[in-house]
C-alpha cells in the first residue's frame, strides 16, 4: 500500500482514539480535538456546518470559536495525515461548503466495521459467523463513545451501538448452539442475561442452550425465572417467544434439538416467516422471538404448542413445572374462584377453580416466619419470603418439589417418596440447598440493575477460576466482560472494584490469553488514572486519598500479573508499589496479592530462584497466620519451584505434600497438575529411573492438562520436557516432525537440525532464535541455545548465553518451573567457556 492509500484507524468502541497503520496509538491531544473526531465520525462522512460543530463543542464558547476550531482541525490533518506536504489539500478531513467531513473508508472506523460485521454474520456459515462475531466483540475496549457518551450529539449513536452489541453477543450464542457447542453458549448467555435482564431474547437463548445440554429442569426454571421478574418488576407477561419455548420443553418437541439457534419455536412465534431471503439458517433477528419485554409479537401459541400430563408423564421435573408455571401464557391477575373449572387436569391459567378442590390465590402476599393463609386450608410455615405473583396448585397432590427461589428453612418433602429434583434419594444436599436458598434471596433482594451484581459476579469468578477447567476458562472470558460492564458505568470507583477483587493466585509464568490480559491491563490503566483523576478533584491535588488506596494496589497488582513475561519496565515498579501500599495498610490479603505480582516480576534476569524464595516464603507466614488457605497453597508451590532450582528436593519435597494437603482440604483441583509434574521431575532427576519411566511418568503427568484450562502452561510443555530429558541423558532426539513445540519451537529447532545433520539450516534457526521471555524457564531455553551455539561452534551466541546463565550458576536449569530440567546451569557455563 502506497504512503497516498494508508489511512489510520478510528476508534469510537472505547475512549476516542486512532492507529496509524501499523497499529501504534496516534496522540490526538486534548479532548476538544478528540470530540471534533468523534463528531465527524457520527456524521458518517456527511458534511457539519462549523456553526454546528461550534455548538455541540462549547456550552460558552470562546471568544473566536470558529479560530479555535480551525486550530483543533489542523491539528487533526496533522495528527492523522503526517505525510501530507504542506499546502496539499487534505484527503482525510476535508473542508467542504460551509464545513467539514471525514472521508475514510468503512473499515478504518471500529463502529463502522462493527455494523458490517453484525450484518453480514447471520448470512454466513455459523463456523465463519462465530469467528467474526468474536472478532467484532473483541474490537470494544469500553463504552461507546466513552467521554462523549452523554453529549446530545453522541447519545444517539452510542446507545444504538450498544444495543447492537448486546444483540451482537446473542447471534454469536446462536451461532455456537447451531455447532453443537451449546454449554459454551449457556455460559456465554448467562451472564449477558443477568447484566441485561429486560431482554427477554437472552432468557430464551439461555433456555434453549440449557435445555440442548441435557439441564431441561435448569432450563424451566430460567423460563419461570424470567415470568417473576418481568410480572413483579415491571408488570407484563413474557411474549410469545419465552410462553413457547416453555410449552416446547416441556413437550420435548423434536425441534429443539435439532443443531440450529434458530429453532421452529422462532418461527412458529415469526408467524411461518424464515427471516428473508439469504439469511443464514441459524441467525436470529433482531425483533424476533424473545425481543425486549415490550416488543414481543402479537399471537398467541397454537394448539398443538400446548403442553399436557402426558407430556410430562414420567419426568416430576417437567410435571412439577407445568403445575406451577402453566401460566406463563398472560392471565387474569385477579384472583377469583368463579371461572370453569378445569377438566383436563392441567393447572388453569386464568385463576379458574381446579378439580382438586382448591382455588387460584393470584398475588398472595408472603411474609417471613408468618403462615401464609391459602383457600385450600393450607398454611405456609417455612419462613420463606415469597415474591411470586400466583400462587400454582400441584395435580398430584404432592408438595412443591420445584428449584424455584425459595428460602425455605427445611428441606421440602414430597409425599410421593421422591427426592427433591437433582439430589440423590436420601440427600440432603446441604451445600446445594444453602446455595440456592442464598442465591434466592440475593436475586430477590439486589435489584437486577444494581452496581453491587458486578462486584458479586467477579467473587464468584474468582472462586470459579481455582476449579481450573472449563471453569478457569469461563472466569477469564467473563471477567473481562464484567470489568468492561463496570467501565459502561462510567463509575470508576466501581470499575477499580470489579478488577482489583479478582485476586485469583498465579503460579505460571506464561499468560493464557495474552489479549485478554492486554485488555484487562488496559482498563486497570483507564481506571487508575481516572481514580488518580476523581481524587485530584475533589481534594485539589493528584494524591490518592486514603479511600482509595486499597483499590489502587488492588489495580497495581493486577497490572503486574498481567503483564507477566514481557520486557515493560511497568510490570516490576507496578509490582513494587502494590506492595508498599499494602504494607502500609497493612492489609494481610492485599498483601498477600501484591506479593502474588511480585513474584510473577521477579524473572527479570536468571539466577533470581532465592528472590522467589523469600517471596513463597513470605506468602506462606502470612497466608497461615491470617487463614488465608489459597495463597499458602500458591506460597507452597512457590517454594517448590525455588527450592527444586537450588537443588533441594528434600525441602521440595515437603511443600509438594503441604501442597496436596491444602488442595484437598479446599478443593483446588488445579493443584495436583503441579505436583503431579513435579513428582515427574523428582522422577527423571534421580537418574535411578529409566528413561523410559521418566517419560511415562511426564506423559501421565500431561495428560492432567488436557482441558484443565491452562493453555499458557500445556502448549508445548511435554515436547519440552522430553527434550530436556533426552538431552541430559544423551539420547537420540526422535521426535515426530509434526511435533507441536508450541512457543519453544525457536528453541527447539536449532537442536533437532543439529541432532539431524542439517548443520546449515541449524545455524540459521539459531541465528533466528530471539532472548527467552522472562518466565521461569528462561534458564532452560538459554541452556539450549547454549547447547546448539557449542555444536556449532558460533562463539558469539555461547558468550551471550554465558552472560545471561552466569547469575544462575548455583542453580538447575528449568528446575525452577516445578517441571523439567536439563541439569546444573554450571555445566553449561563450563561447554561456553571452552
Amino acid at each position: 500500500m502506497s504512503p497516498a492509500d494508508a489511512h489510520p484507524g478510528l476508534g469510537v468502541l472505547g475512549p476516542v482514539t486512532a492507529w496509524d497503520a501499523d497499529g501504534n496509538t496516534i496522540a490526538l491531544k486534548g479532548p476538544r480535538h478528540r470530540s471534533v473526531l468523534a463528531r465527524l465520525i457520527v456524521a458518517r462522512g456527511r458534511v457539519v456546518p462549523v456553526a454546528h460543530l461550534v455548538d455541540d463543542l462549547w456550552d460558552d464558547p470562546p471568544a473566536d470559536p470558529v479560530g479555535a476550531l480551525r486550530t483543533f482541525v489542523a491539528a487533526l490533518r496533522r495528527a492523522l495525515e503526517p505525510d501530507r506536504s504542506p499546502r496539499t489539500p487534505a484527503r482525510l478531513l476535508v473542508t467542504e461548503g460551509p464545513g467539514y467531513a471525514l472521508r475514510v473508508p468503512m473499515d478504518a472506523v471500529d463502529a463502522w466495521w462493527f455494523e458490517q460485521a453484525v450484518s453480514d454474520a447471520p448470512k454466513l456459515p455459523p463456523e465463519e459467523a462465530t469467528v467474526r462475531l468474536d472478532e467484532a466483540l473483541d474490537r470494544w475496549r469500553g463504552p461507546a463513545y466513552a467521554e462523549f457518551a452523554e453529549q446530545p450529539w453522541a447519545r444517539s449513536d452510542s446507545r444504538r451501538l450498544t444495543e447492537l452489541r448486546l444483540h451482537a453477543v446473542e447471534l454469536r450464542a446462536e451461532a455456537l448452539m447451531s455447532l453443537g457447542e451449546a454449554d459454551r453458549a449457556a455460559a456465554d448467555v448467562r451472564a449477558h442475561a443477568a447484566e441485561h435482564p429486560w431482554r427477554e431474547n437472552a432468557w430464551r437463548l439461555l433456555a434453549l442452550a440449557l435445555y440442548r445440554t441435557g439441564r431441561q429442569a435448569d432450563a424451566l426454571e430460567v423460563l419461570h425465572g424470567a415470568r417473576t421478574l418481568l410480572a413483579d418488576q415491571l408488570g407484563i407477561d413474557p411474549g410469545p417467544g419465552l410462553r413457547m419455548l416453555e410449552q416446547d420443553i416441556l413437550r420435548q418437541a423434536e425441534h429443539l434439538d435439532r443443531g440450529n439457534g434458530l429453532d421452529e419455536t422462532d418461527r412458529r412465534v415469526r408467524g411461518g416467516r424464515s427471516g428473508g431471503a439469504g439469511r443464514g439458517a441459524w441467525g436470529g433477528l433482531p425483533g424476533g422471538a424473545g425481543r425486549g419485554a415490550r416488543g414481543g409479537l402479537p399471537g398467541e401459541a397454537d394448539p398443538g404448542a400446548r403442553g399436557d400430563h402426558a407430556a410430562g408423564e414420567g419426568d416430576p421435573a417437567r410435571a412439577d413445572h407445568r403445575a406451577r408455571t402453566a401460566d406463563l401464557a398472560p392471565a387474569d391477575r385477579t384472583p377469583t374462584t368463579d371461572g370453569p373449572a378445569g377438566t383436563d387436569g392441567t393447572a388453569r391459567t386464568d385463576g379458574a377453580a381446579r378439580t382438586d378442590g382448591t382455588a387460584r390465590t393470584d398475588r398472595t402476599a408472603r411474609t417471613d416466619g408468618t403462615a401464609t393463609a391459602r383457600t385450600d386450608g393450607t398454611a405456609r410455615t417455612d419462613g420463606t419470603a415469597r415474591t411470586d405473583r400466583t400462587a400454582t396448585a400441584r395435580t398430584d397432590g404432592t408438595a412443591r418439589t420445584d428449584r424455584t427461589a425459595r428460602t425455605d428453612r427445611t428441606a421440602t418433602a414430597r409425599t410421593d417418596g421422591t427426592a427433591r429434583t437433582g439430589e440423590a434419594p436420601g440427600s440432603a444436599n446441604p451445600a446445594g440447598r444453602v446455595w440456592e436458598q442464598v442465591a434466592a434471596v440475593y436475586d430477590r433482594t439486589v435489584a437486577p440493575d444494581a452496581r453491587a451484581r458486578l462486584e458479586s459476579t467477579t467473587g464468584l469468578l474468582r472462586n470459579l477460576a481455582v476449579t481450573g477447567g472449563s471453569g478457569l476458562l469461563a472466569a477469564r472470558e467473563h471477567r473481562v466482560a464484567a470489568v468492561a460492564a463496570a467501565e459502561e458505568l462510567g463509575d470508576p470507583e466501581l470499575t477499580a472494584r470489579v478488577i482489583g477483587a479478582y485476586d485469583v493466585p498465579a503460579i505460571w509464568t506464561r499468560l493464557d490469553d495474552p489479549e485478554q490480559a492486554a485488555r484487562v491491563v488496559a482498563a486497570a490503566e483507564r481506571t487508575l488514572a481516572a481514580l488518580t483523576a476523581l481524587s485530584s478533584t475533589a481534594h485539589g491535588h493528584a494524591e490518592v486519598p486514603a479511600v482509595h488506596e486499597a483499590d489502587k494496589a488492588r489495580l497495581l497488582a493486577t497490572i503486574a500479573l498481567e503483564s507477566r513475561g514481557t520486557r515493560l519496565a511497568r510490570g516490576p515498579q507496578a509490582a513494587r508499589q502494590a506492595q508498599e501500599i499494602a504494607r502500609r495498610l497493612d492489609d494481610p490479603a492485599l498483601l498477600a496479592f501484591a506479593l502474588n505480582a511480585g513474584f510473577m516480576q521477579a524473572f527479570d534476569r536468571t539466577g533470581l530462584a532465592p528472590r522467589r524464595d523469600a517471596i513463597g516464603a513470605e506468602l506462606v507466614a502470612l497466608s497461615a497466620r491470617h487463614g488465608l488457605a489459597t495463597f499458602e497453597t500458591l506460597g507452597r508451590l512457590v517454594r517448590l519451584q525455588a527450592r527444586s532450582a537450588l537443588g533441594d528436593f528434600t525441602t521440595a519435597d515437603h511443600h509438594a505434600v503441604a501442597a496436596d494437603r491444602l488442595a484437598a482440604r479446599h478443593e483446588r483441583p488445579l493443584v495436583g497438575v503441579f505436583t503431579r509434574w513435579y513428582a515427574a521431575l523428582r522422577l527423571d532427576t534421580t537418574g535411578r529411573a529409566p528413561a523410559a519411566d521418566a517419560e511415562a511418568a511426564y506423559r501421565d503427568a500431561a495428560d492432567l492438562l488436557s482441558g484443565a484450562g491452562m493453555p499458557g502452561l500445556a502448549h508445548g510443555l511435554l515436547p519440552l520436557a522430553l527434550l530436556c530429558l533426552r538431552l541430559r541423558r544423551t539420547l537420540p532426539l526422535d521426535f515426530d516432525d509434526h511435533t507441536d513445540w508450541g512457543p519453544y519451537a525457536p528453541w527447539a529447532q536449532p537442536l533437532l537440525l543439529l541432532d539431524r545433520g542439517r548443520r546449515g539450516e541449524a545455524a540459521d534457526a539459531l541465528h533466528a532464535t530471539p532472548e527467552p521471555p522472562r518466565d521461569l524457564l528462561q534458564e532452560a531455553l538459554w541452556c539450549l541455545t547454549a547447547q546448539a551455539a557449542v555444536g556449532l561452534g558460533d562463539r558469539r551466541t555461547m558468550a551471550r548465553a554465558h552472560a545471561a546463565l552466569t547469575p544462575a550458576a548455583n542453580e538447575l536449569a528449568g528446575a525452577g518451573s516445578g517441571l523439567l530440567t536439563l541439569g546444573p546451569v554450571a555445566g553449561y557455563l563450563e561447554l561456553c567457556s571452552g
